[in-house]
């Protein structure tokens, strides 16, 4: 197969092996394959009887392929600079993996996504493209989301005052039967994709949501399809449990996580250091819910021996030739190796963590394809947009307040072993303010010895929020947000960027609150980067 896994799992290596062999017994493979919903739950529910289509997709995609070529040649002919990906979760994390690995062929167009509502994020983008020249994907299951509706507003209007076919700028990728399908025939987009219904948005890097950007830069997707097609055969009805990477990497993720180690963690090689994005949100918000899950880790560069707790497993990612990545001070702990041939053997991988996460979460009984919590904060954020939510109990602290020491004292000696600490920042996502926030997640690693998370808001409710809140309740979560200035209204609405993004924010504070989260709330006001850094500054002295 073009993805090697080598597993060296110390004193964990029978319990993982006892699972396996489990597995065999009780044929998981095969039951999983003819979608037996008792592998995850004694009752049959629609998220299972309707979220297993992924395991096929690879075969599926010899269906597509020659249709998927044809539009990326048009983009070519058209002469398309610009595709930008409008969507969130599922939907957004697969194409930037992709546009961040292979970048864009010859004579394609560069790819972006847009998965921020903060207006500054949505204006930086508008300001990096021709849009005379620029192809919008919209990406929604639901054909509901709000985020990629609202972008679709914007960008349609800014579209529609340079040409009089705006609908050519446009193309959407949903299920049959969505409002969106009807909204782009209604409206004229240049192509419609419609993905299988019967499979979730973090299973669908490998149907149209993934494969649609991916041909728009010209990616190879006959090679993409073949390395995942070996992993579908890897992972067959009929193969063998010792033999299926699948098998053997869910096997272990579980033991592990069920040993105490649940905080799997990611280093990569550089050409594929976009991957563990994807994978974050497939682990997080399959497996965190009624009280358990596993807690992925992605972005903490290697650290010396003695800054990592107990509960960490490593899975290390690397291509062939890409150089080994230094493990020897880590050796104490649990380890997998997966080695890419190439980079186009991402497919492979994608699949085989699909597999690993499906049968990881039986092992800690968890039902993997449904997301209740991302729905609460969803709720709450309407609530928020209406002005009916009650925000009288919620704390807010100035980044430039006196006592922002006090609570952030407060807030990080509540940890004990096996905690982690989430960065959740409802900010735009610049490279500069991840450099300032990422420097403040490793200060509190080496000095706390805590496990550490970043992101930006909203994109993570789509992805790890789930496991925040539906999670085992050991995260410690410091939201940042802003004043997202400036206005920036959306089209055909009455309301505009920020207030959505406001709105969002506090659902998602409102939802960690009631299910009893350990959540500081900072607000950066309209200080800018001067007040990101009080708040990085403050955190790093009071890790230490």
């Amino acid at each position: 197969m073009s993805v090697r896994l080598q597993l060296d799992l110390n004193e964990y290596t029978d319990a993982a092996g006892s699972r396996l062999a489990k597995w065999g017994a009780d044929d998981i493979l095969g039951r999983m394959w003819a979608k037996d919903h008792t592998v995850w739950s004694h009752e049959l529910v629609p998220e299972i009887a309707d979220r297993l289509g992924w395991l096929d997709l690879p075969e599926r995609l010899t269906t597509i392929l020659a249709d998927l070529k044809t539009f990326g040649d048009e983009l070519v002919t058209d002469q398309i600079a610009h595709v930008v990906v409008l969507g969130m979760g599922g939907s957004s994390l697969a194409p930037e993996v992709f546009a961040k690995t292979f970048g864009s062929a010859p004579g394609a167009p560069l790819l972006q996504v847009l998965d921020s509502t903060h207006p500054g994020a949505v204006l930086a983008l508008a300001e990096s493209i021709d849009i005379s020249r620029t192809v919008f994907i919209i990406a929604s299951k639901s054909g509901t989301t709000i985020e990629p509706l609202s972008f679709l507003e914007y960008f349609w209007s800014h579209v529609a005052a340079v040409t009089e076919n705006p609908g050519r700028h446009f193309v959407a990728t949903t299920d049959p039967g969505s409002k969106l399908e009807a909204l782009a025939h209604e409206r004229g987009f240049r192509r419609v994709f419609l993905a299988p219904p019967d499979v979730g948005g973090r299973y669908s890097a490998l149907t149209e949501f993934g494969m649609v950007p991916a041909a728009a830069i010209g990616v190879d997707l006959e090679a993409l399809q073949e390395s995942a097609m070996d992993a579908q055969l890897n992972n067959a009805a009929d193969a063998t449990i010792a033999m299926s990477a699948g098998c053997r990497l869910g096997s272990a993720i579980g033991e592990l996580a069920l040993a105490g180690r649940d905080k799997i963690t990611f280093l990569t090689s550089p050409d594929i250091d976009s991957l563990p994005a994807w994978i974050e949100q497939l682990i997080a918000e399959s497996t965190g819910k009624i009280d358990r899950g596993i807690v992925p880790i992605g972005g903490e560069p290697l650290g010396t021996p003695d800054v990592y707790g107990s509960d960490r497993f490593f899975v290390i990612l690397r291509t062939e030739g890409s150089g080994e990545i230094p493990t020897s001070q880590i050796s104490d702990h649990p380890r997998a190796f997966l080695t890419l041939d190439a980079t186009l053997d991402i497919g492979a991988a994608m699949y085989i963590f699909e597999v690993a996460t499906a049968l990881a979460s039986e092992a800690i009984g968890i039902q993997p394809f449904d997301q209740p919590d991302v729905q609460l904060a969803k709720v709450l954020a309407r609530d928020a947009m209406a002005g009916t939510l009650d925000t009288s109990d919620v704390v807010q602290i100035d980044a430039m307040a006196p006592d922002l020491v006090d609570h952030m004292k407060r807030w990080l000696e509540s940890a004990g072993p096996g905690d982690y600490v989430g960065i959740n920042a409802f900010i735009q996502p610049t490279e500069s303010a991840r450099r300032t926030l990422a420097d403040a997640r490793i200060a509190v690693r080496d000095s706390r010895h805590l496990a550490t998370t970043l992101d930006f808001g909203p994109r993570f409710l789509h992805s790890t929020g789930q496991l925040h809140k539906g999670g085992p309740n050991t995260g410690l979560f410091l939201e940042i947000v802003d004043d997202a200035a400036p206005a920036v209204a959306v089209p055909t609405t009455d309301y505009d960027f920020a207030k959505l993004i406001t709105a969002q924010s506090l659902g998602d504070h409102m939802a960690l609150s009631q299910r009893g989260r350990r959540v500081l709330l900072v607000s950066l006001g309209d200080g800018g980067h001067a007040a990101l850094e009080r708040v990085t500054s403050t955190l790093t002295a009071v890790a230490e």
